[in-house]
């Protein structure tokens, strides 16, 4: 007779809540970091891009923040009830990052407004595309064995911080060499889209399934993102 895995242990399951917790803390504590940095060289070099992506961590803070609150629960059935609040936590946060990059990006392209040259910008920005998805990749894989949808979502909005920062990467250096000050907030524009994407997945509750020992989808619903 075959025995068939409903899930991973207590012991393997209070194991992944600390992992998420740390992961969860690492990201908090990089972001916080990655704001002061990039809201300063950004309004040193007049650039919009930068202040952008430094209020952008702020989001991420906020987002990370709540599935701090959520697993600081060493009850798993009180970690699960404050599943859903968490995940709305996060939707909103991917929708209010969605609504000020689109913002900022429109008044950018409306104005013409051109900034100037930003080295620690740059860096930044490089370090950022380096470490983010590392991060990502970690809490997502965690939160998949752990079944939570807001472990997921998190790990989804720090992945879009990676996107960003490639965006920013690129405006910033295509402007620096060539002077096209509008293929930043063209990016951007793509990005805001893909936070409203997830988004709504998050508020439905679509990011995430609880996956089998095999890492087979055998419990997803419609739509759910673990499985695509």
């Amino acid at each position: 007779m075959t025995t068939l895995s409903l899930g991973p242990s207590p012991q393997r399951r209070a194991a992944l809540a600390r992992r998420v917790r740390w992961l969860v803390a690492a990201t908090i504590s990089y972001n916080v970091i990655e704001a002061v940095l990039a809201v300063t060289a950004g309004t040193l070099a007049s650039s919009g891009a930068l202040v952008a992506f430094g209020l952008d961590s702020v989001i991420e803070v906020a987002s990370a923040a709540a599935v701090a609150w959520q697993f600081s629960a060493r009850d798993p059935d009180l970690v699960e009830r404050r599943e859903k609040l968490t995940l709305r936590i996060i939707a909103i946060s991917f929708f209010a990052l969605a609504t000020y990059v689109t913002a900022d990006s429109v008044r950018t392209l409306a104005t013409g407004n051109e900034a100037g040259h930003s080295t620690p910008g740059l860096v930044l920005a490089a370090l950022s595309l380096a470490i983010m998805p590392l991060l990502s990749a970690a809490q997502r894989r965690a939160g998949r064995e752990l079944g939570s949808a807001s472990a997921v979502a998190d790990s989804k909005q720090t992945l879009l911080c990676t996107y960003l920062s490639a965006v920013l990467l690129i405006g910033l250096a295509v402007n620096t060499l060539f002077g096209w000050a509008w293929a930043d907030p063209i990016a951007a524009l793509v990005i805001a889209a893909v936070a409203v994407k997830e988004g709504r997945e998050a508020w439905r509750g679509d990011a995430c399934c609880a996956l089998p020992a095999k890492d087979e989808c055998a419990t997803c619903g419609p739509g759910c993102a673990c499985c695509s």
